[in-house]
């Protein structure tokens, strides 16, 4: 496969991948826009938990998938998975329901305990399409998987539309109707994990031509090869998940504050976390692509360099979007503070989880060695030393620095995993990155970033929002672009000769 056809192949599964996470975003917004950081803080609580527990469910099969389908029968493979997912998936929704107490007190969601039961069916279905939209991926069926998250997430949305702006004013206006009694106010947000269950429930049905063509025969002995493999995975996805999530779950409870500021910050902080979608989503969308690529480019001649070139042109994506993200706070700050301006405190700690996103991007970039080097242990190593990382400086900084604390130990923590990983990634499968070029291109959109920010507030325009004028916008905006302007024509004097062989842009060059 050609660096052409993994820029395809991201832009199917990335064009899909991106109008249903910025329709999910949107929900988010919606949700921002209907209640006041103490009414969404539920909603923040339940979507920090819901990674932990795919971990738990999933426990790298995914990956695992990919990786044995290279060498093994994938129909086989694919039985084997697919009865095993079911089988633990099943098990696991029983045993926290059982504990279903326990869970919600763990996670302090005492107040809705409903929500818990969402939680869990949420998790129930989305790891048993697992296997099949893995199968769509290593086929190369990109419509197929575009349509069903396309699909389920404008569902999601009806979903959420209905209740909020049909049931809701039927209810309000005191009918005795039908759809009057589908809302109870006292549900809330709770109205959006509802939306989630439904849409989760209803993918399942639109593979069912992928669950039918599974049968069930189970091979003990490439299922205990496979847990061999997968099981470090579970170790890399749990450490990723609390330093992406940990921040937020722990949150009140390390927080020294009275328990309705600390969910007041708490919703302020799962705005503003939000707002590094841009660069989120095309890290989810090219991980899409590039993990069955990267496999299946592993045994032609100039692998390493294949991946050096991917990395050098993930890095200036990523750049771009981080410019994107920082020059134009003013635009983001309109998307969640329109109607509860307090969302807007937490605006400056956008910059600081979106250039932790791109190391851990970047982080994920790097990981393809141990994967293939079948050193999955050491890759563990690195996401538990993470963790380590995360947890003390959550401690450490929440109580004196609230969620600008959780922000920076967020970007600590990825930045280490990602020069842990290079320099071990270097000793057992060398890569020929583009290091120093690479380095200079992050400095320099953060140094942008910085000058901007120092302009704008000392010397360009009044310090009180109220005050601004259409002058202070036009200065606003403009120097913003100047700088994305100035990044551009840096990148395309450096890269010229990368750019004249890109797909689509090429012909530019």
């Amino acid at each position: 496969m050609s660096i052409k056809k993994l820029a395809g192949q991201t832009l199917w599964y990335g064009i899909p991948r991106i109008v249903s996470r910025f329709l999910n975003f949107g929900v988010s917004l919606l949700g921002f826009q209907l209640f006041d950081p103490n009414g969404s803080y539920p909603y923040t609580q339940i979507y920090a938990v819901i990674p932990f527990l795919t971990v738990l469910f999933t426990y790298g099969l995914e990956t695992s998938f990919f990786r044995f389908a290279q060498t093994h029968d994938r129909q086989k493979l694919f039985n084997t998975l697919n009865i095993s997912i079911w089988v633990t998936t099943i098990l696991f929704t029983l045993l926290l329901f059982i504990f279903k107490g326990p869970l919600t007190s763990f996670i302090e969601m005492e107040k809705y305990p409903e929500f818990v039961t969402w939680m869990l069916l949420i998790v129930f279905f989305d790891t048993l399409y697992t296997i099949p939209l893995a199968k769509l991926r290593l086929e190369e069926r990109p419509r197929k998987y575009a349509f069903v998250n396309v699909f389920s997430i404008i569902l999601n949305i009806l979903i959420v539309l209905f209740f909020f702006y049909i049931a809701k004013p039927a209810h309000e206006a005191g009918e005795n109707s039908f759809l009057a009694l589908l809302y109870n106010p006292r549900i809330g947000i709770g109205y959006f994990i509802i939306a989630n269950v439904i849409a989760s429930g209803v993918t399942l049905l639109l593979l069912y031509k992928e669950f039918t063509s599974f049968k069930f025969i189970f091979d003990k002995g490439l299922w205990k090869e496979v847990m061999h493999y997968s099981y470090p995975l579970i170790i890399v996805g749990f450490g990723g998940m609390i330093n992406e999530m940990l921040s937020r779950v722990i949150y009140r409870k390390v927080l020294d504050e009275s328990a309705g500021r600390a969910e007041f910050e708490l919703g302020v902080f799962g705005a503003n976390y939000k707002l590094a979608v841009l660069i989120t989503i095309f890290i989810q969308i090219f991980r899409m692509a590039a993990e069955p690529f990267f496999f299946n480019q592993s045994r032609s001649e100039g692998a390493q360099k294949m991946y050096a070139r991917v990395m050098k042109l993930f890095v200036i994506a990523c750049c771009f979007m981080f410019l994107v993200v920082a020059l134009f706070l003013e635009v983001w700050k309109g998307l969640i503070a329109s109607k509860h301006p307090e969302y807007a405190q937490g605006i400056h700690i956008v910059p600081i989880l979106s250039m932790g996103s791109i190391f851990l991007g970047i982080y994920y970039n790097l990981s393809i060695w141990y994967k293939l080097t079948n050193r999955n242990m050491m890759g563990a190593w690195v996401t538990l030393g993470g963790a380590a990382i995360t947890i003390i400086l959550n401690i450490i900084l929440i109580p004196r620095y609230h969620y600008t604390g959780a922000a920076w130990a967020t970007f600590l923590c990825y930045g280490f995993m990602m020069v842990v990983s290079y320099v071990q990634g270097q000793k057992y499968y060398p890569i020929p990155y583009a290091r120093k070029k690479l380095i200079t291109y992050l400095v320099i959109v953060t140094l942008f970033y910085i000058i901007h920010e120092y302009l704008i507030v000392h010397f360009l325009v009044p310090a009180n929002k109220k005050d601004w004028t259409t002058v202070s916008y036009l200065t606003y905006y403009g120097t913003s672009l100047l700088f994305f302007g100035l990044f551009t024509l840096l990148i395309m004097k450096v890269e010229r000769k990368e750019l004249k062989k890109m797909p689509f842009i090429g012909k530019y060059f």
